[in-house]
């Protein structure tokens, strides 16, 4: 070359690498993607001869893509696909993820690009390869379903398996444009299955959930292969297979357990076996107690094999596969294989916030089911002052869910912990009630100590100054006492103290409430009465909640008044009309008869010398009164039943059916007891009922365990088999060929086509076919010499002979009775 044309081709080609690299740079801080160019300069981009002008041009309408509607994008469709045959990777590249956009719009012209498409299949580069393979099933154009059915039978052949899981990635694409082609797709699938690459057998395991995740027939010869690859399959396979296989073991793996003998505790108290107590009786009945006994799961060698080989995922560095090993534990293992996911567990909290919190709603659901197992890591559920309210929730959710199985010391924290934060009025309002809720929860212990302190810890608030908290607080308090009203009467006298200090109307309403219902423990010693005077005092200036519980404590008062001082049983009516003996009696007063000598009446008292009513029924009648003139519809509402109940004495059994029945036993259960019954690692778990009734939509539930001897068999899991695989129905029975069906028909009637020389040979040549198809289920016969064979065939002779006299013998005695029919007989015979 000459030199000075030497030295042009060096500034040219320096030129234009300094154009590249400076529009690498301005594309690197988004100058280029963000400004937009005329269509007309774009057309001719991509246009150009130029392989750097059509580039750029294709980044340009790429990215407009996806930030603009298709309709702003379309006007480019041909002159981006004519690019389709450029031999730059990165052309190609951006062509085909243009065509995947709009394809659906334009399908005719997209047509136009299958054969490039279909050539690129062929290529040397196995990238080329899997990207038009990926292309070609991405074209939502039913039309080429088997031209893509035909692109996914040679990557299914193809020696890269990089090919290989686009192929079987591109299976349930297929399967959406034409259903028809499941047959021939299955085929496809079922050897992808068996792919001795982890990341191809990763990828037909996903196709396999997407298309047809109910025939387990396909995976049963594969199954100890995916297992044992699991370990070495990138991430989205292993979701996809640990997927599989809780399902696979739920329908597969019947639960099967056993009973041993509970291992002797030393420590409580129980003596030794041939020990005596002080008395013999004792020691006789403690000789005669049977041992007791619990179950085990005894698990299947195939789900033990999946089991252990689950272990090593658990350092996974993915969040989802740590989650997802746990549920295949919680689901198909034992609780010596859940105790291993624990700490997994607990190593998600110290990931970002929103993993954290997905990973506390999956400990929670642990923890609902096994919450002995994260006492030892209460540590990792205080709440910090940087957590987030939807994060301390369920921190304290946890706490509380520990709580009964802690040590004292362990409880002693928890408490002192809760009680701060219900104390600290500068946090969070939230925080402050949630804390208080939560030492409601841990007062449900069986342990009585456990209970009075908890409810010591809330009855410190009623002097508080924070209304929301006392009445917080109060219905906390209520709880606790409705669940042990006897031994309780005490605390409802101090509550009883605490109405002046208490300015919130529920806190006020909560004390009226539990005052009304301990009025009729004790009669004689009963503070209700006297309670329902000082409030009736200030019934005017009370808020509707308080006034409401004020005429519901009257009402009780004023039935348990009815129940102690029944009133008198009506006089008997006299049987002379009203009218008559009105007149008798002012007859008498005026002298009666003369003859007739006067009785001795009682003085009658005075009209204005009535008896004083008592004071319970004097209240009575002052709160009716004052009801009477409320600005409250439900007030007044409330006062007219209870009068009207209460006014006749025939209706007081009623009133206390209606006021004094006996109120269920309140119990508080944890926040996530509603969320319960999801699937763990699900997104129905961390959004609950708001995603719907059942969950989101396309939600499944984990399948209900195999009854015994409804599983299929194990040797359909062996992994040695022939060279033509046979296959298998949905319920595990071998589908039979043309041959096999004819062999089997011939079989089954041997002598329906009158072989009667051959029809003990073929029944028993029919029979060994069948024990090849249905395996174990039908008995395997011996093979016969051929002596056998002869002794056989013998016999066979002899039982012909003999048939044949028994029918000579019978068609004479027809021709003796019967002369007419003698021609027709005798052609019977022969």
């Amino acid at each position: 070359m000459h030199p000075s044309n030497f030295a042009h081709w060096s500034l040219s080609t320096a030129r234009d690498l300094t154009l590249e690299a400076a529009r690498d740079a301005a594309n690197a801080r988004g100058k280029t993607s963000t400004k937009m160019l005329p269509s007309g300069q774009l057309k001719k981009l991509l246009d150009s001869r130029s392989e750097r002008d059509v580039l750029e041009g294709l980044r340009r309408v790429v990215t407009m893509s996806y930030r603009q509607p298709p309709s702003q994008t379309l006007p480019f469709f041909t002159h981006v696909i004519k690019n389709i045959a450029s031999p730059s990777l990165q052309v190609k590249k951006l062509v085909y993820i243009y065509l995947l956009q709009h394809a659906e719009h334009e399908p005719d012209t997209a047509l136009l690009s299958i054969n490039t498409i279909q050539r690129s299949l062929t290529d040397q580069n196995p990238q080329l390869r899997a990207l038009a393979l990926r292309v070609m099933s991405g074209i939502r154009v039913p039309v080429i379903s088997q031209i893509v059915s035909l692109g996914i039978k040679r990557g299914v052949g193809d020696m890269s398996p990089y090919v290989r899981k686009a192929a079987a990635l591109a299976i349930p694409k297929c399967y959406q444009l034409d259903p028809n082609t499941e047959p021939q797709l299955l085929d496809y699938l079922s050897t992808l299955l068996g792919d001795k690459q982890f990341f191809v057998a990763g990828a037909a395991v996903a196709a396999f959930l997407e298309m047809c995740p109910n025939r387990l027939d396909l995976i049963h010869p594969h199954y100890r292969s995916l297992v044992r690859k699991l370990a070495d399959m990138d991430e989205w396979g292993q979701l996809a297979t640990l997927r599989l296989m809780v399902k696979y073991g739920r329908k597969c793996f019947p639960r099967r357990t056993r009973k041993i003998k509970k291992p002797l505790d030393m420590n409580s108290g129980a003596k030794h076996k041939g020990t005596k107590g002080f008395y013999e009786e004792e020691s006789d009945s403690e000789e005669s107690e049977e041992p007791e006994y619990e179950e085990i799961a005894v698990l299947d060698p195939d789900l033990e094999l999946l089991l252990n080989a689950c272990k090593l995922l658990l350092q996974s560095r993915n969040s989802a596969v740590v989650i997802a090993v746990a549920r295949t534990y919680l689901y198909l293992g034992t609780p010596t294989y859940m105790s291993l996911a624990i700490g997994p567990l607990i190593s998600l909290l110290r990931t970002a916030g929103d993993i954290q919190h997905v990973a506390l709603y999956n400990i929670v659901q642990v923890c609902l089911l096994y919450p002995q197992s994260f006492v030892n890591h209460y540590t990792h559920f205080l709440v910090r002052s940087t957590d987030p309210p939807h994060i301390w929730r369920l921190k304290l959710e946890l706490l509380t869910l520990i709580f009964p199985h802690a040590a004292p010391r362990l409880q002693s924290l928890v408490l002192a912990e809760l009680s701060h934060f219900s104390h600290s009025g500068s946090l969070d309002p939230g925080l402050v009630k949630e804390a208080v809720r939560a030492i409601g929860r841990c007062s449900q212990t069986t342990d009585p100590k456990t209970s009075a302190r908890c409810l010591r810890l809330l009855l410190t608030h009623i002097g508080s100054a924070d209304a929301h908290l006392v009445a917080e607080s109060l219905e906390v308090i209520r709880h606790l006492i409705q669940r042990d009203p006897d031994n309780h009467r005490t605390t409802v006298v101090r509550l009883a103290k605490h109405l002046d200090a208490a300015t919130s109307p529920q806190a006020r309403a909560s004390i009226i409430w539990l005052v009304g219902e301990f009025a009729g423990l004790d009669p004689d010693n009963n503070i209700a009465a006297d309670v329902l005077r000082i409030l009736v005092k200030g019934f005017a200036d009370e808020a509707e909640p308080a006034k409401l519980q004020i005429v519901l404590l009257a009402a009780k008062v004023y039935v348990h008044h009815l129940n102690a001082n029944p009133p008198p049983e009506p006089a008997k009516p006299v049987e002379q009309p009203q009218p008559r003996s009105s007149l008798l009696d002012d007859f008498h007063e005026e002298g009666g008869f003369r003859d007739e000598p006067k009785s001795e009446a009682a003085p009658q008292p005075a009209p204005q010398e009535r008896e004083k009513p008592h004071p319970i029924v004097a209240l009575w009648d002052y709160i009716l009164l004052l009801t009477r003139y409320d600005t409250s519809y439900d007030i007044r509402d409330r006062a007219r039943v209870y009068k009207a109940l209460l006014a006749t004495p025939t209706s007081t059994q009623l009133a206390n059916l209606l006021l004094l029945a006996p109120k269920p036993v309140p119990q508080t259960p944890s926040p996530s007891e509603t969320r319960k019954g999801y699937v763990l690692g699900s997104a129905s778990l961390v959004i609950g009922d708001e995603g719907g009734v059942g969950g989101l939509r396309g939600y499944e539930d984990v399948p209900a365990w195999v009854k015994e001897g409804q599983e299929p068999d194990p040797a359909l899991r062996d992994e040695v088999r022939s060279t033509s695989t046979p296959s298998y129905d949905a319920g595990g029975v071998k589908t039979l060929s043309a041959a096999e069906k004819l062999d089997a028909a011939a079989g089954a009637a041997p002598s329906a086509a009158g072989w009667d020389g051959m029809g003990t040979s073929g029944s028993a040549w029919a029979g060994g076919k069948d024990n090849g198809v249905h395996g174990a289920s039908a008995p395997k016969k011996e093979e016969k010499s051929l002596d056998q064979w002869l002794e056989e065939s013998g016999e066979e002779e002899t039982d012909s002979e003999e048939e044949e006299t028994d029918e000579e013998e019978e068609s004479s005695e027809y021709e003796t009775e019967s002369e007419e029919g003698s021609d027709e007989g005798d052609r019977l015979v022969k």
